[in-house]
């Protein structure tokens, strides 16, 4: 029972990252999936959340226009497309999994109630700097 988050790099501000989050021994299909960010010296936040069926995203406002996220069931995989990157970026990205959202919303408090979370990565570090 494993979440593995890839795909992190230092890359330059204002190009684009695609990061994994890969789920082993159990069907992540069944699980709303969450990203968060954590950079240097603060508190781990909210990015984005998205629903079993794939069709709603729920975001933490200020991103919502650079972030968004995709599902491959086949592959047991979500995906966190980030574009545009900034130096503020930077920091450690985690996804999380939760079986108790609704098929086609994440909870409510998705992006505070971190215990709602059935499992977590170890997170992929993302670093912006020219």
């Amino acid at each position: 029972y494993q979440l593995v988050e890839s795909g992190g790099g230092l890359v330059q501000p204002g190009e684009s990252l695609k990061l994994s989050c890969t789920a082993s021994g159990f069907t992540l299909e069944y699980y709303a999936v969450a990203w968060f960010r954590q950079a240097p010296g603060k508190d781990r936040e909210g990015i984005l959340c998205i629903s079993r069926s794939g069709e709603n995203t729920s975001y933490v406002t200020s991103e919502k226009d650079r972030f968004s996220a995709s599902r491959d069931n086949a592959k047991n995989t979500v995906y966190l497309q980030i574009d545009s990157l900034k130096p503020d970026d930077t920091g450690a990205y985690y996804c999380a999994a939760d079986r108790s959202a609704l098929y086609y919303w994440c909870t409510a408090s998705w992006s505070e109630q971190h215990y709602i979370y059935d499992g977590w990565g170890r997170g992929t570090q993302v670093t912006v700097s020219s």
